[in-house]
């Protein structure tokens, strides 16, 4: 649970100064920042009326020309955006109070952001409209704002239950969060209501094949690591005009990278620079077992994960068994990046095409979110993915020869 706990954290906290105008490192696009489609702009209107705040500003967040967020001001509780865009763009929106801005427009790295309401942009009129805030806003009067309506109040109870289980994680003391029988508690419920909310997402999916939120519904149901076996036959389900989407491509890119990098398949070779500026190749390594780690220094879970990291290599170096880091720092971080190796006591082999969520290494292996990890026994392929924690070590004393070869 911690696990969990941790990059959806280190995600929102991420998230936000991503939306503010770029002024700190972004994570992957999120997915309601998307184009559904690659066609000719059309025309959307959105209204809002809500009670809180009374005054502001109302930012719109999705794929502009300009990069920037489309923003109106809000008067008596009311704004409207109008503007031009791809339809069944996924767009997010924020309502911010006057005493916010500032905090919302320069956020700091770190800092709890609000959470956006997700509207699709679409021919015709949005109304968004709340009993009091935002946060439990709903937007209506288009096709595909009231498919997603219809999917918000179907996961709503499993919804709940996530964050009521997040609350309490966050309410813990540091010794219940140390504790192992806590830990594992959280986390098996915490997979009970993962799994009844994927029967959720999947009778929705099945339900709406010809709706682009359909394709946002398996997003969620997939996750950041996809398992081929269960979301290509929901994938193979939807609608063609949805699969061939600029949304859609992109899944079934992800979904082709999640099957070159299974349990079995031979592990994609790639080469980038060490420290040092020399070059490696994930193939110098075969004969051993190699745990490729795709961090960053930038990465909380990442960084708080290092050190079980550091104690089963320290552990199993002797077992024919060694770690390739890859990191997704970017140029400008390179020194970061370095102090981070020597400061967390990384001692094995380091590699970095420095080009941030564009590293190359990461792009080929599908990589959507860190910490993830692929074992790669020596004959190539690939024999565990994302162990971390107590699994990580599980995993190497079941795998690993009990002596060197």
């Amino acid at each position: 649970m911690k696990t969990y706990f941790r990059s959806t954290g280190a995600a929102l906290a991420m998230l936000g100064p991503a939306l503010a105008w770029g002024q700190a490192p972004p994570p992957p696009p999120p997915p309601y920042i998307v184009a559904a489609s690659p066609q000719q702009l059309a025309p959307y209107t959105v209204q809002g009326q809500l009670r809180s705040p009374a005054t502001g500003m109302a930012y719109l967040f999705y794929d502009r020309p300009n990069g920037k967020p489309d923003s109106a001001q809000v008067k008596g509780g009311k704004f409207m955006f109008r503007g031009k865009a791809p339809a069944g763009t996924i767009a997010g929106l924020f309502v911010i109070a006057p005493k916010q801005l500032p905090s919302f427009r320069h956020p700091q790295r770190g800092q709890r952001m609000p959470q956006p309401l997700q509207v699709y942009l679409e021919p015709g009129t949005v109304k968004v409209s709340s009993p009091d805030s935002l946060p439990h806003a709903t937007a209506l009067g288009t096709p595909l704002n009231a498919d997603n309506a219809r999917l918000t109040a179907d996961l709503k109870p499993t919804d709940a239950q996530i964050a009521k289980l997040m609350a309490g994680y966050q309410k813990a003391t540091p010794e219940q969060r140390q504790d192992k029988a806590f830990d594992e508690g959280l986390e098996k419920q915490y997979e009970a209501i993962q799994e009844a909310q994927k029967l959720v997402l999947a009778r929705f999916i099945k339900a709406t094949p010809q709706s682009i939120v359909s394709l946002t519904a398996l997003e969620r149901y997939a996750g950041y690591a996809i398992d081929p076996a269960t979301a290509e036959p929901l994938f193979v389900a939807l609608a063609p005009a949805v699969r061939n989407s600029a949304p859609g491509q992109n899944f079934a890119t992800r979904l082709a990278s999640a099957k070159l990098t299974a349990v079995g398949a031979p592990a994609p070779d790639f080469t980038q620079n060490d420290v040092n500026g020399k070059p490696v190749k994930l193939s110098d390594f075969r004969g051993k077992y190699v745990l490729v780690d795709f961090w960053a220094s930038w990465c909380g879970p990442c960084r708080q994960e290092n050190p079980n990291v550091v104690a089963n290599y320290n552990q199993y170096k002797t077992r024919n068994f060694t770690v390739l880091g890859v990191s997704l720092d970017r140029e400008s971080g390179r020194d970061a990046w370095v102090k981070a190796i020597e400061a967390d006591h990384l001692t094995w082999t380091q590699v970095s095409d420095l080009k941030f969520w564009k590293n190359e290494a990461a792009q080929l292996y599908g990589i959507q979110a860190i910490p993830q990890n692929f074992l790669v026994g020596p004959d190539g392929r690939i024999v565990a993915k994302n162990v971390r924690g107590e699994d990580l070590g599980k995993t190497l004393a079941a795998k690993l020869p009990t002596t060197t070869p």
